[in-house]
Formats: structure tokens, C-alpha cells, sequence
């Protein structure tokens, strides 16, 4: 017989990601975070690879990747909205995690599979982030996909990307609702 567990249940049937620009001091210090990661260390990761790593960028760091992302898209001759919209998450935000993608040689495990526990790992963190009772969102956005931001800004090796940033502080606002997908639209029975 199944053990429910209906908090847990309650809580994962009502979550929602907090919107990073309605984040503010404080934010996780290390004391508190390291039970954020642990949990967020605890994905499934098939092959024990540990294809992924944790980058966690406190508020120096944040500015100081606002300011290349400034830099990078006016050289790329980005349009100016854009670029700012992303150069705010950064400049704004007190605290993110990086969560990168970092896969590993296995004749067992496709890189696929590494990438997809990576990002399996960012909504852990999320999740782990909340449960704490920080406000937390996962953010991507063309900085993630920049080489000049990850390898310069970042310190990514060749073969790594990053899977996500993880924003997390102190709620200003109550989230807002969204329309949620029709599961049963969603899903298909298959009995033989």
C-alpha cells in the first residue's frame, strides 16, 4: 500500500515560481543554502555521472556579469530593450545559482539524459528554494547561450552549458496566478 504523504503533495500541486524582478534582500546566506543544494543534489542521475554543478553567484558577481552582458549585446548589436531586459536580471538580483549542464563520457548514459537531469536539477532547486520559504525562479534568456558570457563571465569548460539561473531572495509580492495546462488534453492512456 502507497504511504501518501499529503503535504508534500499539497505543496507540489500548488507551487509556483516566483517572478525574479519581485525578489529582494535578504537572500539565502551560505548556512542556508547548502540544505538547497543538497536537496537539489538528490535529482536522479542515472550512471551516479554527476553531470551538472553548481556556480552560486552572490551580488558582485551579479553585477559584474550585468556589465558584460551589457558589453556583449551592444557588440552582437543587440537591439537595446532586449539587452537591458537582460542585463536587469542580473543587475537587480542579489543571488542566483548557476546550474550547469556538465556531461560526462558513458558507454550507458546519453548525453541527452545528462542534459536532462541538469535541468531536472534546476527545478529541484526551485523547489527546494521554496520549500525553505524563499522566493526562487529559474531563468535562462540569451546570456546562458552566449560563449563569451559562459566561458569569460562563467568559467565554463568546452562541452558545458548552462541548464539555468536560479534566482532566490525574499518575496516582495505574491505571484501572480497563470492558466494551467489541461492534463487530460495532455495525456494518453494506453491499456494494451
Amino acid at each position: 500500500m502507497p504511504n501518501p504523504n499529503p503535504a508534500v503533495m499539497e505543496f507540489l500541486l500548488t507551487r509556483r515560481s516566483r517572478p525574479a524582478k519581485t525578489l529582494t534582500a535578504p537572500v539565502p546566506d551560505r548556512n542556508a543554502l547548502m540544505p538547497i543544494l543538497t536537496a537539489a543534489a538528490r535529482t536522479p542521475d542515472h550512471g551516479k555521472l554527476e553531470p551538472w554543478r553548481f556556480i552560486v553567484l552572490e551580488r558582485p558577481a551579479m553585477q559584474r556579469l550585468a556589465a558584460l552582458v551589457a558589453d556583449r549585446g551592444a557588440a552582437l548589436g543587440m537591439a537595446p530593450e532586449q539587452v537591458e531586459k537582460a542585463r536587469q536580471a542580473f543587475a537587480d538580483a542579489g543571488l542566483a545559482v548557476a546550474v550547469i549542464s556538465s556531461p560526462k563520457q558513458s558507454d550507458k548514459v546519453p548525453q541527452i539524459e545528462q542534459v536532462y537531469s541538469a535541468g531536472a536539477v534546476c527545478l529541484a532547486l526551485v523547489n527546494a528554494a521554496l520549500a525553505s520559504g524563499w522566493g526562487a525562479n529559474w531563468l535562462s534568456g540569451w546570456p546562458a547561450y552566449d560563449p563569451v558570457i559562459t566561458e569569460q563571465g562563467l568559467g565554463l569548460a568546452p562541452g558545458e552549458s548552462v541548464a539555468g539561473f536560479v534566482h532566490m531572495g525574499t518575496e516582495t509580492a505574491p505571484p501572480p496566478e497563470r492558466p494551467r495546462p489541461d492534463v487530460n488534453a495532455l495525456t494518453t492512456w494506453v491499456g494494451a
